[in-house]
């Protein structure tokens, strides 16, 4: 198992999703944190995702980038774009991507966006269709990302 130390001395793109405050109510009133959304990636088909809290936003998106890069996974990609179209879901986020041809550009919005571009993906379609929540939508991009198969997974 790799150190958090070795882990960091690869160079990633790492983009802040979200960052919210949030609350516990105690006894004396309320106690505010902020919990930052945050996603990894080397652009060359690996991407992680990691969700934190802190009670300031520096370490909220500390903690959340050093759980993204432990949650790296690799993705199947073919020249910029992905090799067949895919759906998936997350709670309410639903998420299509499309493959599309060389120039078209990332054409996604919000959070789904942000995920594609570290991953490396240079042309792609996609819809959102549920959910406009962004830690749901990250997680229904991954999924669907995950579900990518490569052109010898399919021949068998």
């Amino acid at each position: 198992m790799q150190r958090p130390e070795e882990i960091q001395e690869k160079e990633y793109d790492e983009r802040v999703i979200d960052i919210d405050r949030v609350a516990r109510v105690v006894k004396g009133g309320r106690r505010f944190r902020f919990r930052a959304l945050v996603v990894v990636g080397d652009g060359k088909g690996t991407v992680g995702m990691g969700i934190a809290k802190g009670s300031d936003v520096t370490t909220a998106i500390n903690k959340a980038s050093l759980q993204a890069k432990k949650s790296l996974k690799k993705v199947t990609l073919r020249d910029g774009t992905i090799p067949h179209e895919v759906y998936a879901k997350y709670s309410g986020g639903r998420v299509l991507l499309k493959p599309a041809g060389p120039g078209t550009g990332v054409i996604a919005g919000g959070a789904v966006r942000d995920v594609l571009e570290v991953a490396g993906v240079t042309d792609i379609l996609s819809k959102s269709l549920g959910s406009s929540n962004k830690i749901n939508c990250t997680y229904a991009t991954l999924a669907a990302l995950d579900k990518l198969m490569s052109e010898q997974e399919v021949e068998v």
